[in-house]
């Protein structure tokens, strides 16, 4: 089962879509998470700078000449508070501490190597008196009381409001991306199968195209380019194939044409002929060579002309005309035929003499191989049914589809058919939508059946 799945076009063309989509989107959200979080850590970088830059702008002159800090009240307050985030220390041109926020910074950062005009980044562990890790940098900033070195830094969760968006964040793209996914598969099943739709239609109409259709070509419009080139050949194929059987059956009804005018002849002449045992034997081989002409044309014309069954006809009287014509040859055969019709008309839409031709080589066939003096029976229901039963073998259900096939005969019984009629009606059933069904007769032998399709109506 996975295997045909699998070997579907539209199902792989899913899949591979699916599949890059799944790489693609995978790509993009690293891509994606990434520049979040070095956005993130580049915007903590700049505040850093930019609160160098506003420590810096507040240190003056003293009226003794001597560098001293300045912070407005509240951006003091919030320095020294005990919870405070942000530290800092800033140092003059010499190395001396001008000011530290706490003093403990200052006293770390005095042993630092001086600032220089590219910050330089750090990491504090486990500092200060809850000892929290701090990230900072330091750099040297111009200011009124000149040249300075001065050091800031955050504690590590004062950006936790960033993590926790940039975390969150992830968490959604984590569940979105499956339904995407999923999404854009169902999309793209969609979106093929509209596209293979053409496809599909000419693979339908390809599938028709049968001996009794060969006229038919695909039509190579609206197709994907790629499957134009296909369908051209097919179609080229299909012209050889109905030139081949033209051919043939023109070949197959002039042969048979051109042998009926001379068996006519030498049956006449022999019938004027008395002779002995082998001119009865000469007769019944031209008999039978004048049976398989006649099954041959029947043939030709079933392949050459497309047969018209619009026509009103009345079941019930054609098997009674075939039966009462038929009647002498059948008694000639040492058997004896009954009829079982109905007192209505059963009209159907057929055409009457293939009908004729069928229950024809039905009843021949059941003649044939029943066995002398037992009784032939066809019987014409009410729902489009005609019948023949007869006390023959019976036919193996092994045999049941092979017997159908031009000039198949069985080996169980001699006979002297061709093995052309049962082919013959098939075809016949096959133009009318109907079908022929075989079944055991419960007293020995075979039924055979004629279903025509929809709706027989007994009329007054």
């Amino acid at each position: 089962m996975t295997r045909v799945w699998f070997r579907s076009l539209q199902m792989r063309l899913a899949v591979q879509l699916a599949a890059l989509y799944v790489i693609v989107m995978g790509i993009g959200v690293a891509i994606l998470v990434y520049q979040a979080y070095d956005t993130a850590g580049t915007l903590n970088d700049r505040d850093l700078n930019l609160r160098a830059t506003d420590v810096a702008q507040y240190v003056s002159l003293d009226p003794g000449g001597r560098p001293q800090l300045n912070l407005p009240p509240k951006l003091a307050e919030a320095y020294q508070s005990t919870a405070a985030a942000d530290i800092f220390a800033v140092r003059a041109d010499d190395g001396q501490i001008i000011a530290a926020t706490p003093p403990s910074f200052g006293a770390l950062v005095a042993a630092w190597p001086a600032a220089t005009d590219d910050a330089s980044y750090f990491r504090l562990k486990n500092f200060g008196p809850q000892s929290q890790d701090y990230y900072g940098l330091s750099i040297n900033l111009e200011s009124a009381a000149g040249p300075l070195s001065i050091s800031v830094a955050r504690a590590a969760g004062a950006d936790a409001l960033v993590s926790a968006l940039l975390r969150e964040f992830v968490f959604d793209v984590a569940w979105v991306v499956p339904l995407l996914v999923l999404v854009t598969l169902a999309i793209a099943i969609l979106a093929i199968r509209g596209g293979l739709k053409p496809i599909r239609e000419i693979s339908e109409m390809a599938a028709g195209i049968g001996p009794s259709t060969t006229s038919v070509r695909l039509p190579d419009k609206d197709l994907p380019s790629e499957v134009t080139p296909l369908v051209s050949a097919v179609n080229r194929a299909l012209d050889r194939l109905e030139q081949g059987f033209a051919v043939q059956r023109k070949f197959t009804a002039n042969a048979a044409h051109e042998l009926r005018t001379p068996l006519a002849i030498i049956t006449g002449a022999l019938d004027a002929m008395e002779g002995n045992g082998e001119l009865l034997k000469l007769k019944s081989d031209v008999l039978r060579m004048n049976r398989l002409v006649e099954q041959l044309l029947r043939v030709a014309r079933l392949d050459s002309v497309a047969m018209d069954v619009s026509g009103n006809v009345d079941l019930n009287n054609i098997a009674a005309n075939v039966v009462a014509a038929m009647a002498p040859w059948v008694l000639g055969r040492e058997r004896t035929i009954s009829f079982n019709g109905r007192d209505r008309p059963i009209r159907i839409a057929g055409n009457a003499n293939a009908i004729e031709d069928a229950i024809r080589n039905l009843i021949e066939n059941a003649i044939v191989y029943s066995p002398r003096c037992t009784e032939v029976t066809v019987s014409v229901s009410a729902d489009a049914r005609v019948s023949v039963f007869d006390k023959g073998p019976g036919i193996p259900r092994e045999n049941r589809e092979l017997i159908f096939e031009r000039f198949w005969r069985g080996t169980a019984v001699a006979s002297d058919g061709a093995g052309l009629g049962l082919a013959i009606v098939r075809e016949i059933m096959s133009a009318h939508k109907g079908g022929v069904d075989i079944e055991e007769n419960p007293g020995g032998g075979a039924i055979f059946t004629l279903r025509f399709a929809g709706h027989a109506t007994q009329t007054p």
